[in-house]
């Protein structure tokens, strides 16, 4: 999978507005929205669509559904192993499941990463200290087939 590929693709919807549950480049995404239009671009065809969910993401099931999902379609990495192209996937609260994803962008002087963000829409962020603090896991997408 070409890393370099995700990161363009993704900075392609920068400007999207964020509308939940959405996942369509000019018109509106919400984070897995925005990663399912990337894997779209990049991969091919979505493994499975995903079913209606809240934004509350089954918090007070506290079912990490979104975390059981990446670990179903992406290659989970170490925390440490940063690269462009990986998929963040971020607590947004102590003891809150895991609901926010965005994809790296920058990993050296200045990281950063582009994610949709409600009020914001899809925007390219620093990876600065409380967002790093929230990080939870990082993937990548499969590998391609030889």
């Amino acid at each position: 999978m070409n890393r370099a590929r995700a990161v363009q693709a993704a900075r392609r919807w920068i400007g999207t507005p964020y509308v939940h549950q959405a996942s369509c480049r000019g018109a509106g995404a919400d984070c897995l929205g925005l990663v399912r239009g990337i894997w779209r671009e990049v991969v091919g065809a979505e493994p499975e669509v995903p079913l209606a969910y809240s934004m509350d993401w089954a918090e007070p099931q506290r079912d990490e559904r979104l975390w059981t999902a990446a670990l179903r379609h992406l290659q989970p990495k170490a925390l440490e192993d940063a690269a462009a192209g990986d998929i963040l996937l971020f607590r947004m609260r102590d003891g809150a499941v895991a609901k926010h994803l965005g994809l790296a962008a920058g990993i050296d002087a200045r990281p950063s990463f582009i994610h949709a963000y409600s009020g914001h829409g899809v925007v390219e962020s620093p990876l600065s200290a409380p967002w790093r603090r929230r990080l939870v896991a990082r993937f990548q997408f499969p590998e391609e087939d030889s």
